[in-house]
């Protein structure tokens, strides 16, 4: 810490600036926006800290947001210690957008969307002393704000900081406010927060709201807040508990637009220089004068505070859409192009008041100028698609209004305004504005009900879908005359120029942090989708971006779609960049695909000429190769097949492609494969005098590289085609790898080495076949002692024999087993069991072949009693069987065999 002695004091500050006003130089004070953004960084630079430039609107890895609202935000995992810092002190002034009231914006011009948020930032470095001293010493020293209008506020509790103000600072301690935890002290749930210590600037009495009790901390506009220092000292548990950090933060946020309204002495944020240069351009294209009428002021607010929210977001990289931040922009664009109209502005005129916006904010956002040619086109392609629609769209709406002022509705049916959105392109927000302007409102949950019965409407549709789900007509709109060269034959990294972009439902002109899309490039070294071949995985970069290609897929028209998603940053249309395969993934691939060169011919060799390649898929991990063949292979086909790879593998041939014509192709005796369609110029891939074959895919440059090669399984999958799957290199080692610890995982579980596996089994197996025997014998013995002496059960019904018994405790086998043994003691007749085993019912019964001569049918017997039991089954006339669910039919069951039977004998 710097001694605070050296540091201006507040009686000191006074005396300076009372000082400075009478030499009259407070007159040249103004300072532009622009100038103040400036300054403040200049000035926490000399203190030792980092200036950044600001981070993108998009967030970065931060799914809690939708758009950068605050200056702390994408200083998050420097705060939370997932990132280390550049440097313990950083100061930024960092775009925001905050849209949580975007129909309440121009209402008043108190709010708006875009805001810039002046930083300095401590990552466990300085703490209240100095960022106390060096807020005071910009304020008064630096801008030259009058000390005796500052008030600075603390948590009720923070007793430190009120020292520091009191007795280091010198403020009265009548000048320094206490407040409560809902206004000095920052805490979002669990985790770091601390108390505030803000800065009030008394505007005067001409902002006040003239009452008695007006001072700092009321609503009105004279005490005006600039500068918020957040201390970063605790841990809260959730719970209400407080532990001190070890390391503490500091965290300052100060609005430049308010800033710039204090020092410039103006009304609002819309009358700071920069913004009130805009509302004047917008003020002449419209022919109005601002403050000369309230609805048109209202106008020209919403137009001049979105117009400028638009251009930043585009320079981001921000699409319009019809979901999250692309929607944001669509809702803010489609309002200030509305607004535009109401105000009498004619013709197309956001992209005219963009370049207002680009070249009053260039100096701070130079990405604005880099960008402009991208944001003019962006908002003049929207703007040209609302004012196709929104007339149209209006009369439909008067039309809508009309009905329900006759049937005296004041409410808007949900159908009719997803009408206006579907059809029309009216967002829900626009029509809802539209219609309070008016007193009148919407149905948002009927609009809701119609929005997702639109979506289920159309999945069902869909029947085509690419990669990701979405309709391929994303694709298919894509100008026909772009195509894409395939140049990583040879190559992993090259240079290109994006042609395309695409989000998973439409062509944007750029895509950015966290956004799931499709680039497509003049020149790409990743291989897509085709022949078998999967599509290559891996990055494309860009100055200011980042996409990770998670697949690459061949398109209509000869184009090459890099599915993925923006990892960081931003990539935009027309951009150089660099395209880089996944080099493991690459050469992985590769030695599979020559692999099934070398398969086919061994194929053909062993099995005959007959074969021919009936498809493959081949991918990092493993290859799939179908072929002709009318029987499944011996193993020791299988074995020749595998020695015949393996040894030109070990032969090293080379690997050698020319590319020829078709016609020539075929004179070197090139395979082709069956059915496919070849242009007038094909690479031949040759492996030594092995193996020749058209082909466009990935190779290796020497059969070596592929180390081995292994036949996993061979089976059929249609009539006449046969399936092999295989492993090659590394993919097989980490199969023996897994299969060793299969190995020793059952060794060690059998108690044994996996040497001795073998033995063991053997072993265990006779063992569990005696036990299985004894087993059986047990249950038998079980079984005859449950059913007991029955011999004196048997009836008699037409002269043929009848037992009808229960055995509980038996399972069908042991049912049948008893079967058997009551047969040679009752020598011809019919017997039917019954048991109980865990609540189900078995029922059996068997006919002798004198009892079958006479009628009986014991498949037809257990029909006719086994609903009692609430079961079915039946079978054959000398033996069947059942289950049931009911155990308490059984004896109703027994009871009925002998009607039953008796209605079956002659």
């Amino acid at each position: 810490m710097e001694n605070y002695k050296d540091f201006l004091k507040y009686d000191e500050a006074v005396a300076r600036f009372k000082e400075w006003q009478a030499s009259g130089l407070d007159k040249e004070r103004p300072f532009g926006v622009n100038e103040l953004r400036e300054a403040f960084l200049s000035f926490f630079e000399s203190k030792g800290h980092l200036r950044l430039k600001s981070f993108s609107l998009v967030p970065h890895n931060d799914n809690s947001l939708l758009l950068i609202n605050s200056g702390m935000a994408p200083l998050k995992p420097y705060f939370t210690g997932q990132e280390i810092p550049p440097r313990t002190r950083v100061t930024t002034c960092q775009k925001c957008i905050r849209t949580g009231d975007i129909e309440n914006i121009g209402k008043t011009d108190r709010h708006g969307t875009f805001f810039e948020m002046l930083g300095n930032f401590s990552f466990g470095d300085y703490f209240k002393t100095e960022a106390i001293h060096w807020s005071w010493e910009f304020l008064t020293g630096i801008v030259k704000l009058d000390p005796e209008r500052l008030y600075p506020s603390i948590y009720q509790d923070d007793d430190e900081a009120f020292a520091i103000w009191h007795e280091q600072v010198g403020i009265p301690a009548e000048r320094i406010f206490r407040f409560g935890k809902e206004d000095n002290f920052w805490e979002h749930g669990s985790g770091p927060c601390g108390p505030c210590s803000e800065i009030y600037y008394d505007r005067g009495e001409k902002y006040g709201c003239g009452k008695p009790g007006c001072t700092v901390g009321c609503e009105c506009d004279r005490y005006i807040e600039v500068w918020n220092n957040v201390f970063t000292q605790f841990d809260n548990d959730g719970h209400g508990n407080y532990t001190e950090l070890e390391h503490k933060n500091i965290d300052t946020g100060m609005g430049l637009e308010r800033l710039g309204v204090v020092i410039q002495d103006v009304d609002s944020l819309f009358t700071v220089d920069t913004n009130r240069a805009l509302l004047q351009r917008v003020c002449e294209l419209a022919h109005k004068e601002y403050k000369a009428d309230h609805e048109a002021d209202i106008s020209l607010r919403i137009v001049t505070d979105h117009i400028k929210s638009c251009t930043f977001m585009i320079s981001d990289g921000i699409m319009p859409s019809n979901e999250g931040r692309g929607y944001v922009l669509r809702r803010l664009l489609r309002r200030a192009a509305r607004h535009g109209r109401k105000l009498g502005i004619e013709g197309k005129f956001l992209a005219n008041l963009s370049s207002t916006v680009i070249e009053l904010s260039k100096g701070g956002y130079p990405e604005l100028d880099e960008k402009k040619a991208m944001i003019f086109k962006v908002l003049t392609e929207e703007e040209d698609k609302f004012n196709k629609t929104i007339d149209q769209g209006l009369e439909i709406l008067a039309d809508m209004e009309k009905e329900m002022a006759q049937t005296g509705e004041t409410t808007l049916s949900g159908q009719n305004a997803f009408k206006l959105y579907d059809t029309y392109g009216f967002p829900l927000d626009l029509t809802k504005e539209i219609l309070e302007e008016k007193s009148l409102s919407v149905d948002e949950d009927g609009f809701a009900a119609a929005m997702k019965e639109q979506k289920e409407k159309a999945r069902k549709a869909r029947k085509t879908t690419n990669y990701m789900g979405a309709d391929v007509t994303v694709y298919q709109s894509i100008d026909p005359a772009i195509t894409t060269v395939f140049t990583g034959y040879d190559k992993l990294e090259g240079q290109t120029k994006i042609s395309v972009l695409t989000t998973e439902d439409e062509i944007v002109e750029a895509l950015t942090d966290g956004q799931k899309g499709t680039v497509i490039v003049d020149e790409t070294t990743l291989y897509a989708t085709m022949g078998g071949q999967q599509g290559d995985t891996g990055v494309i970069l860009g100055a200011n971006g980042e996409f990770k290609v998670e697949d690459t897929i061949k398109l209509q028209g000869g184009k090459v779609g890099h599915v993925g998603v923006m990892v960081s940053g931003m990539l935009q249309t027309g951009e150089t960049v660099t395209t880089k395969a996944n080099e493991a993934q690459r050469m992985a691939t590769a030695k599979n695909h020559s692999a099934t060169h070398l398969l086919h011919k061994a194929l053909r060799t062993v099995l005959g000429t007959h074969v021919e390649q009936a498809g493959s898929l081949v991918t990092e991990d493993r290859l799939r190769f179908d072929f002709t063949h009318f029987s499944a292979m011996t193993a020791e086909e299988l074995k020749q097949v595998e020695d015949i790879v393996n040894a030109e593998i070990q032969a090293a041939l080379p690997v050698v492609t020319q590319v020829m014509n078709l016609e020539d192709a075929k004179k070197t005796g090139a395979m082709a494969l069956f059915g496919e369609k070849y242009g007038d110029q094909v690479r031949v891939v040759k492996m030594g005098d092995f193996s020749t074959e058209l082909c466009g895919g990935t190779h290796v440059a020497n059969t070596n590289s592929i180390t081995c090669f292994k036949i996993l399984s061979e089976a059929g999958i249609a009539a006449g085609v046969r399936r092999i799957e295989a492993l090659t290199s590394q993919g097989l080692m980490n199969f023996y790898q897994e299969e060793e610890r299969e190995l020793h995982q059952a060794a060690k579980t059998a108690k044994t080495t996996p040497a001795g596996l073998t033995a063991k089994i053997e072993a265990m197996m006779e063992e569990i076949k005696a036990l299985h025997a004894e087993n059986e014998k047990l249950k038998n013995k079980l079984a005859k002692d449950s059913l007991g002496d029955v011999m004196n059960q048997v009836k008699e019904v037409k002269g043929v024999k009848l037992l009808a018994s229960k055995a509980d405790g038996a399972d069908m086998n042991g049912l049948r087993n008893l079967g058997d043994q009551l047969k040679e003691k009752l020598g011809e007749g019919v017997i039917v069991l019954a048991s109980v085993v865990d609540g189900k019912v078995n029922l059996m019964a068997t006919a002798t072949d004198a009892a079958m001569k006479q009628g009986a049918h014991a498949g037809n017997l257990i029909k006719g009693i086994v609903s009692l039991v609430g079961g079915g089954g039946g079978g054959r006339p000398n033996m069947a069987q059942a289950g049931g669910k009911n155990p308490a039919g059984v004896d109703a069951a027994l009871a009925e065999a002998e009607k039953v039977l008796e209605g079956q004998l002659k």
